[in-house]
């Protein structure tokens, strides 16, 4: 007998057999890119050229021999601290698998029909359904997670490595900075912002998958903006002839931005002061200041009433998937 809670591991295993290629091999190959240019051109350099220097924080260039402890100690802190930025392209391959993900997610088993096969199986619509929004918002970005932290530290033995044969050992004083270890806890702590913020995206994308019966991209992407632009014309025409306003940009930010771009990753600094919180920064990155201001962005009502804008349209995607069948 399976319980819920079984179909429901079952039915991601399935998103994931279907879709490995979006959620592993696409990031996995974006991770080896990066390790290919940035590890390989970091030991080209250490190659080529004898003389090596390194500048920190916009300080003096001086030659590896003549480094004093203060700025070595320097160099490794900002290591230890900023390793995983150097796979932050992987992170803008996550919202363009989980945009087209979700928006082809219930579509296409109406298209090529096997809808009347999955709904012969004794599983419910909402199962199937919330699976899917467990993938896009937990899955992806977790395997993303895990394959960025396993670059990154190749990155960093090759960095390290590369400067001690120059003359720059760093290996321990980074290893014994608690930053080095904490860096993918930090990441991992943003998980919860990310899944909230990419809510109204997931649940817009999934409800339309679930009605439209052709052009989801259309739908999808078309709708907002069409209603974006018709709102600036009458806004115009407003301010033009009757001197009044209808904040089109209000409904640019707050509904359209977040429809379409939640599932972007770091979204939230948008809401932030980002030039103080750049000022605040020492070397390397600061994790916990990070993780506070953007956890401050929940203290604002639009991010819960978009989320639950989201769950709504989740629930809605369930209830159009009960007959929504083009069989």
């Amino acid at each position: 007998m399976t319980t819920p809670m079984s179909t429901m591991k079952w039915l991601i295993r399935r998103e994931l057999w279907e879709h490995k290629g979006a959620f592993f091999w696409a990031p996995l190959a974006v991770a080896a890119v990066l390790v290919l240019l940035f590890g390989g051109g970091f030991l080209y350099a250490i190659i080529a050229n004898p003389s090596f220097h390194v500048q920190v924080s916009g300080e003096q260039v001086m030659t590896v021999n003549g480094l004093p402890p203060a700025m070595l100690a320097k160099l490794a802190a900002a290591a230890a601290s900023s390793y995983l930025v150097i796979t932050a392209p992987l992170f803008f391959v996550l919202p363009v698998v989980v945009f087209f993900y979700c928006m082809a997610a219930l579509y296409d088993d109406r298209r090529d029909r096997s809808i009347l096969f999955w709904k012969s199986l004794p599983m419910s619509d909402a199962q199937t359904v919330l699976s899917k929004a467990v993938t896009a918002l937990l899955v992806a970005p977790l395997a993303t997670i895990a394959i960025g932290i396993a670059a990154s530290l190749i990155l960093l033995v090759i960095g390290l490595l590369g400067g001690a044969i120059k003359g720059i050992n760093l290996i321990a004083p980074v290893l014994a900075n608690i930053d080095f270890y904490l860096a993918p806890v930090y990441l991992i702590s943003f998980l919860p912002l990310y899944i909230l913020w990419s809510l109204p995206t997931v649940g817009w994308l999934l409800l339309v998958s679930s009605w439209a019966k052709s052009r989801v991209f259309l739908w999808a992407v078309g709708a907002p903006l069409v209603a974006l632009a018709i709102l600036a014309w009458f806004d115009f025409l407003a301010g033009r002839f009757a001197g009044v306003s209808m904040n089109v940009k209000w409904f640019g930010e707050e509904i359209v931005a977040r429809v379409l771009l939640g599932v972007f990753p770091g979204i939230w600094f948008g809401e932030v002061n980002g030039a103080a919180l750049a000022q605040q920064q020492q070397a390397g990155l600061d994790g916990p200041l990070l993780l506070g201001t953007s956890y401050s962005t929940l203290l604002t009502p639009g991010v819960w009433i978009a989320a639950a804008a989201g769950c709504a349209m989740i629930y809605g995607a369930i209830r159009l998937r009960r007959w929504r069948d083009e069989g």
